[in-house]
């Protein structure tokens, strides 16, 4: 069975009934196409149901339509016929609807005051438009009035009445003082939705005599002032100047001469009123009350909840605003004022009635002669608005009769169609709050069979994958659609293909015999055409010899392999990747057709290689993972540069080339891998060496080319891996011949600087470039695609020239040629530039910005003509700003931020948005010259979100059972906040844990009593604000109950005050020296309390050491430490539970040898020195006289005999020193 995905193979009526409904024919989207089908008129644009106009400017009425052939347009005012040939203040554009009314030369706009319809016919049908409303707008002066003075008492409240004239549309009011700047307002101090002033207890402060109000009308742009209010207050103060002279300061000042009052609702009146609104609109609520202190405005909705995200509040609270309101949101709504001394509340039951909306629009009807199909109209308002039908304009009930036309309330029915049927049909819905007016033609065509898709159009797909066959048709009736494969072959069949509606054929598992022509033959009662298109099934790409997993020493070389197979038409490219990324930018990565080879490995070539093969139909790849490891250890080998080569000769001599040979220096156990020759131009640059060439280091000859009037020195520099040798002495100098220049300047380039000129700039030839001397420049340039001669100009050896008094950026063709003495160089290439840019003429339209999150938004616009750019197209800047938060309703200095967007793209993305807040943006367009002119402002709210963590929280007031937390909103609240979250539990001594207990709590709270909490107990607590979209980050703290000092019962009341605990030890630190150590900490808790210090070697598993502090000092010192050690030290308070500090450790310093000074320094060790020498001195004066008359005696016959008791070491305490004496009796 052949595979038919169709929407009417159902057998229930239902769908058969819908499948009626949709029969209508798909007219294709083809440009052509659509030229030469007949189409009724359809209305594209028009003017606003109710449009007001500028009585000064000129009226236009617009009307636009399309249609085949092209309608002619009627317009009717008031009902009746409007003749526009006999007024000469009305014309009708050329090929369009739309009038112009001429008011600025005569006309007044008054008299084409009414109502205006547009309808756009052709042979086919009429189309019409909306009822049009022509008002003239108005802004009438304000009526003179007298006003008196107002004497109000300090704390009395006081209404200023505007009472602005009517306008049209009304005017926008505010309050300024004479120096035209606005009144402040605040609670107490606001302006109603009906312009007053309200002051909810007047102060001295609102004393003066120039409360004005204004009243702008925007459609006139003009402002209207009413007459100055004087306002006087009268200050209890000075009407009891008399009372207080009588009376001490304290009771001055004590006093309340001001009565407070409870709040009484200034507006609106009574207990109750009412309000209607219609559905989509903005619903403000207002209420203002007076009283002292001045009273705070809440409002809620009886038995339910304000609409969260639509919700907003104004003018301090007393104005109750939500947006695009719907039947749900009537109700009654109460607004409550209260302050100290008591409330006043009012409820305003809203209904909320709607305009018509439409359900289901009519459609237009593309039909067959003979189909069928269905007009539906279906709408919905409060009330529900009444469906009436109309045919070209025409009620349907007068309108000629049609056979094959049924009306049935909001649809109708059409069986049987002929071409004559064709017509344009208006639906209108209405109730007493508006109407809707839709056209929606029914076009009956007979056209034979037409293919859309290009006749032997190639397909190509891989084996094994999909293919799909095009045959875009239309014809009325719809053609039957059949697939052949090869001119004459059978019809296609069977479950190996699948026949989509829109005519594709679809092969889903293609073979290689799926090759060939394929027709496709389209049918219907007015005729048949075919049409073939080609399908080649290639074969898949494959990697037949993937990369192997490989592990490479250090500095060593590894190739992995990347062979393939593919179809021998199809041209397959192969990349190469590393960790799913480019190959380094390195020379040791090679790159060969069937593999990559990597020198000289190193630890950063570790990773994932992967082999990528493309063809244009399919794409392969594999992997395999490199591991690099140290290479074993080698005897050390001494590497180093090589020695300069030396013996350079020239031999050859030619006018353009020379043979250099040279003698290569020791390697030096590094081979020579090139040679590199460098030549110094002794004419035009001595002393300075350029890059000549480089050869490979096996050889020692190189022929050199040579440029003419260049005085020729050589050197050569041998490389190896190493790095470079010094510079070999220079060779003999060669001096060539001039001749004319063999190239032209490089780097030629047109940019103006200006919008009038063209600045022509390149790279001069360097000295040996030249070829001679005498070097200049011929610059030549003409306008592009415009038939005009060169324009040249000879210039001197410079790289600029400016053309002036060209147009604004306009192609030129430009060349620049050398010349020299000996003459010009060849014919230079000819390079376009442009004239100078100015700055873009329009800005981009169609600016739509499309919110994505909270926090990010997408903005489109269309990309202005390339012809008011006038210049290079770089992009498009979007500024965007915020404008105020929605949530804060303040504003705040305006930051603006610039995202550039490059080349011509029509869309961007604007990050970092901060949610629920209200933004601006524009969009220009940036030339080389700057950017244009801004669209205009475009407004867009982004979303909210969750919001930041509460401002603080304080714990306080603790009791026994009780605390008491008060906390501030979030500082960035991203939205409506819906409640708050806390969570706590308490802590033991050990630090452990106990259960938690969450608590909701409502938003409009900043305060709250816990209570029936366990006394002396640490709590810690969580807290985080939520809005409808989530919660927001948490903060937390730790708070203690008051301990029962009693042990067992608790105080009595009034047995005094009992001491809050906050039992806390902290910022324990330690300074210690090489036998003690000073210990510090802060402390948070009762007074006098007694602490303790413990201590013990760190890491030791013996008992803590206890140090009692005396008194309550926040410091001790630990004495007779060991040198050297690392000690542990904690700090604990006497009946605290035993609540102890975190522990610190710290380390003694180490032992030193001796506490001794610097003996050498001190006054009695250079005394006794000082003696010794002076002993010493004697004593070798009595050694000299003994020796005098040592001849007398033998004493080396003594010193062998026996040993003398004399040359023996002395005791320390012998005064003498044997040991001198010893050396002295052997030297005789």
């Amino acid at each position: 069975m052949m595979k038919k995905k169709s929407l009417c193979a159902s057998r229930a009526s239902l769908v058969l009934f819908l499948c009626q409904m949709i029969s209508s024919l798909d007219v294709p989207l083809d440009s052509k196409l659509l030229e030469e089908l007949s189409q009724p008129p359809t209305i594209t644009q028009q003017s606003p149901k109710d449009y007001i106009v500028d009585p000064r400017e000129n009226i236009v009425i617009q009307c636009e339509a399309k249609g085949k052939p092209p309608p002619s347009f009627s317009w009717t005012r008031n009902g009746t016929h409007f003749d526009i040939d006999k007024d000469a203040q009305v014309t009708m554009k050329p090929n369009s609807g739309t009038l112009v009314i001429n008011i600025m030369n005569g006309g007044k706009a008054e008299a084409y005051e009414g109502v205006y319809q547009c309808t756009a016919r052709n042979e086919r049908g009429a189309a019409i438009s909306n009822n049009i409303v022509i008002r003239p707008s108005r802004s009438p002066l304000w009526t003179k009035e007298k006003l008196e003075p107002n004497h109000v008492r300090e704390g009395d409240s006081l209404v200023l009445h505007c009472r602005p004239p009517v306008g049209l549309p009304p005017p926008i009011i505010f309050w300024m003082d004479n120096a035209f700047q606005r009144l402040p307002q605040s609670e107490r101090v606001s302006q109603g939705l009906n312009g007053d002033l309200y002051f909810s207890n007047v102060q001295p402060e609102d004393t003066r005599e120039d409360y004005i109000c204004y009243a702008r009308f925007n459609h006139t742009q003009t402002i209207q002032q009413k007459q100055p209010i004087s306002v006087k207050v009268f200050s209890m103060d000075s009407l009891n100047d008399t009372i207080a002279a009588n009376l001490s300061d304290t009771d001055i000042y004590g006093a309340k001469p001001v009565t407070e009052r409870q709040p009484v609702l200034l507006t609106p009146t009574g207990s109750t009123s009412t309000k209607v609104e219609l559905r989509g609109n903005v619903l403000l609520l207002e209420c203002i009350a007076a009283g002292l202190p001045t009273p705070v405005i809440r409002w809620i909705k009886e038995g339910g909840e304000l609409p969260a995200n639509r919700t907003f509040f104004e003018n301090f609270k007393k104005t109750l605003k939500i947006t695009d309101v719907s039947e749900a949101d009537s109700g009654n709504y109460k607004c409550i004022a209260r302050n100290t001394l008591g409330s006043a509340h009012h409820v305003i039951s809203v209904t909320v009635k709607a305009a018509p909306y439409w359900i289901t629009a009519p459609r237009n009807l593309v039909l067959s002669p003979g189909e069928h199909g269905n007009l539906i109209c279906r709408a919905n308002g409060n009330p529900k608005p009444d469906i009436s039908w109309l045919a070209n304009g025409v009620p349907i009930a007068i309108a000629p009769e049609d056979p094959s036309r049924k009306v049935d309330g909001d649809t109708i029915i059409f069986s049987h169609v002929q071409e004559r049927s064709s017509a344009v049909y208006q639906c209108n819905a209405s109730n007493e709050y508006g109407y809707l007016l839709a056209n929606a033609f029914v076009n009956v065509l007979a056209e034979p069979p037409r293919i859309l898709t290009p006749a032997n159009k190639l397909y190509q797909v891989i084996a094994d994958s999909p293919a799909l066959l095009d045959c875009a048709y239309f014809g009325s009736p719809k053609p039957e659609i059949e697939w052949f494969k090869g001119v004459k072959g059978s019809i296609l069949r069977g479950n190996e293909y699948v026949f989509h509606d829109n005519g594709t054929l679809e092969i889903p598992v293609a073979q290689k015999d799926s090759t060939g022509t394929y027709t496709c033959v389209a049918r219907n009662e007015l005729g048949k055409t075919q049409n073939e298109v080609q399908l080649e099934v290639k074969d898949p790409t494959m990697i037949i010899k993937q990369p192997e997993y490989k592990v490479i020493q250090r500095y060593g070389q590894v190739s992995f392999e990347c062979i393939i197979k593919h179809d021998s038409t199809l041209s397959p490219t192969v990349i190469w990747l590393k960790d799913n990324d480019e190959l380094p930018d390195d020379e040791r990565f090679l790159v060969g057709k069937d593999n990559l080879t990597i020198m000289n490995v190193t630890d950063k070539d570790d990773g994932t290689y992967t082999c990528i093969v493309n063809t244009t139909l399919d794409s392969v790849s594999a992997s395999a993972v490199l591991t690099v490891v140290a290479a074993p250890p080698t005897p050390a080998i001494i590497y180093a540069r090589p020695n300069p080569p030396f013996d350079l000769e020239l031999t050859g001599q030619l006018e353009r080339s020379i043979e250099l040979s040279w003698i290569p220096g020791d390697e030096n156990n590094s081979p020579i891998t090139s040679f590199v020759i460098e030549y110094e131009d002794g004419l035009h640059e001595p002393g300075v060496w350029h890059y000549q060439t480089e050869v490979p280091g096996t050889q020692t000859t190189v022929q050199l080319k040579l440029s003419p009037y260049v005085n020729y020195s050589f050197r050569v520099i041998a490389v190896n891996e190493i790095g470079r040798s010094q510079p070999s002495e220079p060779s003999e100098q060669y001096l060539t011949k001039s001749a004319s220049p063999d190239e032209n300047p490089s780097n030629v380039q047109g940019i103006g600087s200006e919008p009038d000129n063209l600045v022509i700039t390149w790279e001069s030839l360097k000295g040996f470039q030249s070829n001679g001397p005498g070097l200049q420049y011929k610059v030549s340039w003409r306008q592009k695609d415009v038939d005009d001669e060169w324009t040249s100009v000879i210039v001197a050896n410079v790289s600029k020239y400016i053309v002036s008094g060209t147009p604004t950026f306009v192609p030129y063709e430009i060349k620049v040629q050398a010349l020299n003495d000996l003459g010009y160089a060849p014919e230079p290439s000819v390079v376009i530039g442009h004239s100078g840019e100015d700055l873009p003429m329009v800005a981009p339209g169609n600016v739509q910005v499309f919110v994505i999150n909270s926090t990010l938004a997408k903005v489109h616009w269309d990309p202005v003509p390339l012809k008011t750019v006038r210049g290079h197209l770089q992009g498009y800047k979007v500024y965007y700003w915020k404008v105020q938060s929605l949530s804060r309703r303040s504003r705040r200095h305006v930051e603006k931020k610039i995202l550039t967007f490059r080349g011509n793209k029509t869309v961007g993305m604007l990050p970092g948005l901060e949610p629920y807040s209200s933004y601006k943006l524009n969009v220009r367009v940036v030339n080389g010259k700057g950017e244009g002119p801004a669209s205009p402002d475009k407004l867009f709210r982004t979303p909210e979100g969750v919001p930041g963590s509460p401002s603080f929280l304080k714990i306080t007031n603790p009791t026994l059972d009780s605390l008491t937390l008060e906390w501030g909103s979030p500082t960035h609240p991203n939205g409506v906040l819906t409640s708050y979250i806390l969570k706590f539990q308490p802590i033991n001594n050990t630090h452990e844990l106990g259960p938690l207990v969450e608590i909701r709590i409502p938003a409009n709270e900043s305060s709250l009593i816990l209570k029936n909490l366990n006394y002396s107990t640490r709590y810690k607590f969580y807290f985080n604000a939520q809005t409808s979209v989530g919660s927001g980050n948490q903060i937390t703290e730790e708070a203690v109950t008051i301990m029962d000092e009693a042990g067992i019962l608790r105080p009595a009341v009034g047995a005094g005050k009992v001491q809050p605990l906050y039992p806390r030890i902290r910022n324990v630190t330690t300074a210690a020296a090489e036998t003690y150590a000073n210990i510090s900490w802060e402390y948070e808790g009762p007074d006098h309390a007694n602490f303790y210090v413990e201590y013990g070697v760190a890491g030791s598993k013996e008992d803590w050491k206890k140090e009692i502090v005396n008194g309550s000092r926040s410091f001790f010192v630990l004495k007779g430490l060991t040198p050297g050690t690392t000690y542990k030290v904690r700090v604990g308070a006497e009946g605290l539970s035993g609540f102890r500090s975190s522990e610190d450790v710290f380390e003694t310093g180490p032992a030193m040898a001796s506490r001794q000074v610097d003996i050498a320094t001190q006054g009695w060790f250079i005394g006794l020195m000082c003696a010794v020498a002076l002993l010493i001195l004697i004593l070798l004066i009595v050694c000299f006289i003994r020796r005098n008359k040592g001849g007398k005696y033998p004493v080396k016959e003594k010193e062998d005999a026996h040993a003398d008791p004399e040359i023996q070491p002395m005791k320390e305490d012998d005064g003498t020193f044997g040991e001198y004496r010893c050396d002295i009796y052997k030297h005789t």
